[in-house]
């Protein structure tokens, strides 16, 4: 890796429009007064840093579950998956990765498998960090069918700065382990709801990189 890759990263293509609304009100800053610009222009480097898109190194060791997002994991708990995925209300391990205004938001499939469903549900926006915010925010889940026929549902939910959920899938589509699916804009937070019988390798507190970080062995 070359020295300037450590530093510059991809940015995403949902983040060209922000830079750029972020550059022209720069420009208007420097106008009125040069410490207002200087300000500007470091905000304008936050708002890249924060749609960047780097390349991670996915573990192709088959079973295993990797996390889907950048941030900490927040909460590990039995919970019911949301309604409206339409699965069984049976409690399952639920592991929550917040993610800060600083983490990368680009959100990554935890299991190579294909999409059954694809639900979104209006909502509040509390902090992500907080329990509620599973049962009340902004949220759109993702359900994988994975070869065996077990299902993972991943959920993205908005946080108390972020106000747009994207999805890149829909029903029916394939996902490789690793692969991009979605993103949230400005801080938020994934549950991932292991299937019934896998047990988490990971805890609270602990950083997790999306893509890389192994959550859990799922077993064969």
């Amino acid at each position: 890796m070359k020295m300037h890759e450590t530093f510059i990263k991809p940015m995403h293509p949902e983040g060209r429009k922000f830079v750029a609304i972020f550059a022209l009100i720069t420009f208007g800053l420097f106008m009125l007064w040069d410490v207002l610009g200087w300000i500007g222009v470091g905000l304008t480097v936050w708002c890249y840093y924060f749609f960047r898109d780097p390349e991670r190194v996915t573990p192709e060791r088959p079973g295993l579950m990797i996390s889907p997002a950048d941030g900490m994991v927040s909460l590990i708990e039995p919970a019911v998956p949301p309604a409206e995925l339409g699965l069984p209300a049976t409690p399952l391990t639920r592991v929550s990765v917040f993610m800060s205004v600083f983490n990368c938001h680009v959100n990554r499939a935890p299991v190579a498998g294909r999409v059954s469903a694809v639900a979104y549900r209006p909502g509040k926006f509390f902090n992500a960090s907080l329990d509620k915010a599973s049962a009340d925010n902004e949220r759109n889940g993702v359900v994988i069918e994975m070869a065996d026929g077990r299902l993972l549902p991943v959920v993205q939910i908005a946080g108390l700065v972020a106000r747009r959920i994207v999805c890149f899938v829909k029903p029916g589509d394939a996902l490789g382990r690793g692969e991009r699916f979605g993103l949230i804009r400005f801080g938020s937070r994934l549950d991932i709801y292991l299937p019934e019988g896998v047990v988490p390798s990971v805890r609270v507190g602990q950083t997790m990189v999306a893509g890389e970080t192994v959550i859990a062995e799922l077993g064969q």
